[in-house]
C-alpha cells in the first residue's frame, strides 16, 4: 500500500513539475496571440484612417493606424487605444466607430509582434511603446484633449500611462487587478509571482492617476472573473465609476445598450 501511495505521489510530483516548467516556458503563447502583417500589405478600412511606422530602433517598428473623422471636421481630441492580446489592429478597427462618432480621432497601437510593428515584446516595451504614442499626441492635442483607453490586456497598459501623464480620462474595458492575482485563479497551487514574466500591476497604478477613471466589467466574464476586477473598486477616487454591465462577457460588452450608452455619455463628459 505504501508503495502505491509513493508511486502515486511521484507521478503528480512530476505532473506538478512538467506543468509548471510548460508554464514557465510556454506562458508567451498562452498569453499572447498576436497575427503579424507584411508591412507591404496595404489595410483596408471602413472609415477613413492614416498609417503611420515609427522606428524606433534597428528592430523594432511600430505601426500606428489613426483613424480619422467620417467629415472633414475639427476633432474633440484623440483616444490612444490599447487593444487586447488578439490578433492585431484589423480585430479591434470595429471598435474604432465608438469614438468618432463622438468626435474624436482613435489611434490604435500594435504591439511587437502584432500587425506590421515589430521588436521585442515585453512589459518594459509596451509601456516605453505607449508613451512613444502619447508622446505623438501631445505634439497635437494638449493633455486635456487625451483619453486613454485600454481593453483587457492593454487595460495595464492604459493605466501605468496614466499614472505618469496627464489625459482627459482612463477608460478601461474588461480589465484585471493584476496579471499575477489573474493566473493564480488557475494556478493556485503555483508561485506564479515568481514564474510569471508579466506583472501588470494595475492596482498599483489607479491610485495615482491624477485623471478621471471610468470602468466598465461584465458580471459574466470568462476571461477576466468579475470578482478580479471588482477589486479595482476600492482603488477609485472619488468621481471615478465602476460601471457593471450585468451578463456582459468579455468580448461582447459592445452588443449590450447599457454599454454603448454609457461609453457615449463618458465621452462627451
Amino acid at each position: 500500500m505504501k508503495k502505491k501511495l509513493f508511486r502515486w505521489l511521484k507521478v503528480l510530483l512530476l505532473l506538478y513539475g512538467v506543468i509548471g516548467i510548460a508554464v514557465y516556458y510556454l506562458q508567451d503563447k498562452l498569453l499572447f496571440h498576436p497575427v503579424p502583417v507584411e508591412r507591404q500589405v496595404k489595410y483596408d478600412f471602413s472609415q477613413p484612417f492614416d498609417e503611420i511606422n515609427i522606428p524606433y530602433n534597428k528592430e523594432t517598428n511600430l505601426n500606428i493606424v489613426q483613424f480619422r473623422l467620417p467629415h472633414a471636421d475639427t476633432p474633440r481630441g484623440v483616444v490612444l487605444y490599447f487593444h487586447g492580446n488578439m490578433e492585431n489592429v484589423r480585430h479591434y478597427a470595429p471598435y474604432a466607430k465608438d469614438f468618432t462618432g463622438q468626435g474624436y480621432e482613435v489611434w490604435m497601437l500594435d504591439y511587437p509582434g502584432y500587425g506590421k510593428s515589430t521588436g521585442k515584446f515585453s512589459e518594459a516595451n509596451l509601456y516605453t511603446y505607449a508613451q512613444v504614442v502619447y508622446k505623438l499626441a501631445r505634439s497635437r492635442w494638449a493633455a486635456d484633449h487625451i483619453i486613454l483607453y485600454g481593453k483587457s490586456l492593454g487595460t495595464g497598459v492604459a493605466a501605468q500611462l496614466a499614472s505618469v501623464h496627464n489625459c482627459r480620462r482612463l477608460i478601461l474595458e474588461c480589465p484585471y487587478y493584476s496579471m499575477t492575482s489573474l493566473a493564480r485563479r488557475y494556478l493556485f497551487l503555483y508561485p506564479v509571482g515568481s514564474m510569471l514574466h508579466y506583472r501588470f500591476p494595475t492596482n498599483e497604478y489607479l491610485p495615482v492617476v491624477a485623471a478621471p477613471i471610468t470602468i466598465f466589467h461584465g458580471t459574466s466574464d470568462g476571461v477576466v472573473s468579475y470578482g478580479n476586477a471588482s477589486r479595482l473598486r476600492d482603488l477609485l477616487k472619488p468621481g471615478d465609476e465602476f460601471i457593471t454591465i450585468e451578463g456582459g462577457g468579455h468580448n461582447d460588452l459592445h452588443e449590450h445598450a447599457e454599454f454603448v450608452s454609457r461609453l457615449q455619455q463618458t465621452l462627451q463628459e
